[in-house]
């Protein structure tokens, strides 16, 4: 009787043995299960549909598609405004071609700074908290859209306080390749006269109407207000524009119009004719 019941003892402990051993092998299978469906959800994920951008070009309205692991649309708004929006020309004065606009410029030279002020500190703000992809290529344009406004805001407050004051240029970097039209504006009148002929000389011989252009420095050279016309053609067009020159900015080429639309997986745009 003994031996009867150790027997049925032992083949309970057996079975009971089997069946953990059962069920370790389907908690492993399981375990496996949920391992493997989450790898795919997670790649699921990852191969997740792109996400899209929609802007403006010229003539066009366009949406573009791009990868979400790559990009985020913050980053994509802040370099399609500085492809499109920070462009060469960031900052605005009063433009002076006639009289009328110079003594106007001088009599309001303060309120003029001041509003120029204050654009560029709005503009440099912009563009240091601009985010934008970060590649080399882009991170490489913000800077030297950044080194542009610094240039192209002392060149413009120079060249406001230069239509009262032409000593402000003397001391300018930007004046080391304009000396000419620096020396002409801060020396005696036959000099000053002097060299606007010659200025003037050069503009025609750009002009369609050549013959328009001296016309008009021989009228201003017999009006009593000579001295004025001078800097204002001497500030304008001599420095100015020799100024100009020397503010060195990002060129907005092929190659940056290839660099913005590789970005995209693909661009889908609506057209109008040209």
């Amino acid at each position: 009787m003994r031996i009867f019941i150790l027997s049925i003892v032992f083949l309970s402990f057996f079975s009971c043995k089997k069946e953990m051993q059962s069920l370790d092998k389907n908690n492993l299978k399981d375990s496996v299960a949920v391992t493997e469906n989450t790898s795919k959800d997670t790649l699921k994920t990852e191969q997740s549909k792109p996400g899209i951008f929609n802007f403006q070009t010229e003539l066009c309205e366009n949406k573009g598609y791009f990868d979400e692991n790559k990009y985020t649309k913050e980053e994509l708004e802040g370099t399609y405004k500085l492809y499109f929006q920070l462009g060469s020309v960031m900052l605005s004065t009063p433009q002076v071609f006639r009289l009328e606009a110079l003594q106007q410029v001088r009599n309001d030279k303060d309120q003029i700074l001041k509003k120029l002020d204050k654009d560029f500190a709005e503009k440099k703000n912009l563009i240091e908290n601009l985010k934008i992809v970060n590649t080399s290529y882009w991170q490489n344009i913000k800077k030297q859209t950044y080194q542009s406004l610094l240039q192209e805001y002392e060149m413009r407050k120079t060249e406001i306080i230069a239509f009262s004051d032409p000593s402000i240029l003397l001391n300018k970097k930007y004046s080391k390749n304009c000396d000419r039209f620096v020396k002409a504006l801060n020396s005696n009148e036959t000099e000053m006269f002097e060299e606007w002929r010659k200025l003037r000389e050069e503009m025609s011989k750009r002009n369609s109407d050549p013959q328009r252009i001296m016309n008009e420095f021989e009228s201003r050279l017999n009006s009593v207000d000579k001295k004025d016309y001078a800097i204002l053609d001497l500030v304008v067009f001599g420095w100015g524009n020799c100024a100009n020159d020397e503010v060195s900015g990002p060129l907005h080429d092929e190659k940056m119009y290839k660099e913005f639309n590789s970005l995209f997986i693909k661009i889908d745009s609506d057209c109008d004719e040209p």
